[in-house]
């Protein structure tokens, strides 16, 4: 996150009166102060927070953008074979930014969560396999990155309403 000048200097003038509170003999009045004081720090940074998602809509684009790269070239290049499904964690290293900031970048811009993005792009990938090869389902399952095929039919069926075979049958 970055602050505005305006913004380092109500985030500094804080920290200064946290200082002089601390600084100060301790009397009856003395842990109210400190305690409004947190808050109003607190109260600030959440604000500075939530305004860099106002104002910042291109550049949270650009990062949705990198991360869908991301997930078609691992899903697109077998590399769920090797490394397994993406994390959330993977996801956010790639990017250079905390998991926590990713999925509110992502919910802001599209309602959905870091993971349940990541779990969308796998469905999407899973019918596009279902319905242009003859792969079994076991099959498609570990070409994703799922060591277990199960886990695989209770997360397409979760997302779906319906079972990967199910769904495989209704195009043919």
């Amino acid at each position: 996150m970055q602050l505005t000048e305006a913004e380092q200097q109500v985030v500094f003038g804080l920290f200064q009166q946290i200082g002089d509170e601390l600084n100060q003999r301790f009397d009856h009045f003395s842990q109210d102060v400190m305690i409004s004081l947190v808050e109003l720090l607190l109260n600030y940074s959440n604000r500075f927070y939530n305004r860099q998602f106002l104002f910042q809509k291109v550049q949270h684009n650009d990062l949705f953008s990198r991360m869908d790269t991301l997930l078609d070239e691992h899903f697109n290049t077998n590399n769920s074979l090797h490394k397994g499904l993406p994390s959330v964690q993977f996801l956010a290293g790639q990017l250079n930014v905390s998991p926590n900031y990713l999925s509110d970048v992502l919910r802001k811009l599209t309602g959905l969560n870091a993971q349940q993005h990541i779990h969308q792009k796998l469905i999407d990938k899973a019918k596009e396999i279902l319905t242009t090869t003859n792969l079994s389902v076991s099959q498609i399952a570990y070409q994703l990155g799922f060591e277990y095929p199960q886990s695989f039919n209770k997360l397409f069926k979760n997302k779906t309403s319906i079972s990967p075979l199910a769904f495989r049958q209704s195009f043919n």
